[in-house]
């Protein structure tokens, strides 16, 4: 993600200057997430997510973001999505976090978060609705950010994850509002896909599928 090169900080400061949407988008991942021992953030960033949801080791490719999620506690690796610097069957949780839009092959991360997780352990995957008003202002507002940000609906996301082994999918979503300028309290996640911009979707390594 050369776009969001030397823009750690300032990534990072749109957590403390957006605090409700932060934590409206960590309820909605909470609502879904399994209980978990080992797990991993794909694309950890700055570590904000991790941090708060107890995940102690995270991937990123850049050394401005990752030495930020070190400063959290993260234990960080540097790399990319498509070929994870892990042993297969490593973790029993992988977390993304409006990373897919982001991806180059998509089918290939998804493959490859489901190669280090155990049987049944749990891939959740948190994005920008396509179809949701906050992508289409991103994709519209001509930040160079999003200009080429490739933003997927949920039924996309469940489609690839199942292609690559993942069943037995739960939603949430949250970010209800049109514009996210008018969210002023944290929100509370509901289950489903459809209403919010901001959706989650956690499925489980097949038991059945080769690792």
């Amino acid at each position: 993600m050369p776009v969001f090169q030397s823009k750690a900080a300032e990534y990072d400061g749109w957590f403390d200057r957006h605090p409700t949407l932060f934590q409206s988008e960590l309820a909605a991942i909470r609502l879904v997430l399994p209980p978990f021992g080992k797990g991993l953030e794909i694309g950890v960033g700055t570590g904000r997510f991790a941090a708060a949801l107890g995940i102690r080791h995270g991937l990123e490719p850049l050394d401005d973001f990752a030495e930020i999620a070190r400063s959290r506690g993260i234990e960080v690796v540097k790399g990319v999505a498509e070929n994870l610097p892990y042993d297969d069957s490593t973790f029993d949780l992988a977390l993304m976090v409006t990373v897919d839009c982001f991806l180059d092959d998509v089918p290939k991360a998804f493959a490859e978060a489901h190669r280090v997780l155990i049987p049944g352990g749990s891939f959740v995957v948190a994005f920008l609705d396509k179809n949701g008003s906050i992508a289409k202002k991103y994709k519209e507002s001509g930040k160079a950010a999003y200009q080429n940000a490739r933003f997927h609906s949920p039924e996309e996301i469940v489609d690839v994850m199942t292609g690559a082994g993942f069943a037995g999918f739960r939603f949430a979503q949250t970010l209800f509002s049109h514009n996210e300028d008018e969210i002023i309290g944290v929100e509370k996640p509901a289950f489903g896909v459809g209403k919010g911009s901001f959706v989650v979707v956690a499925g489980l390594k097949n038991f059945d599928a080769s690792t």
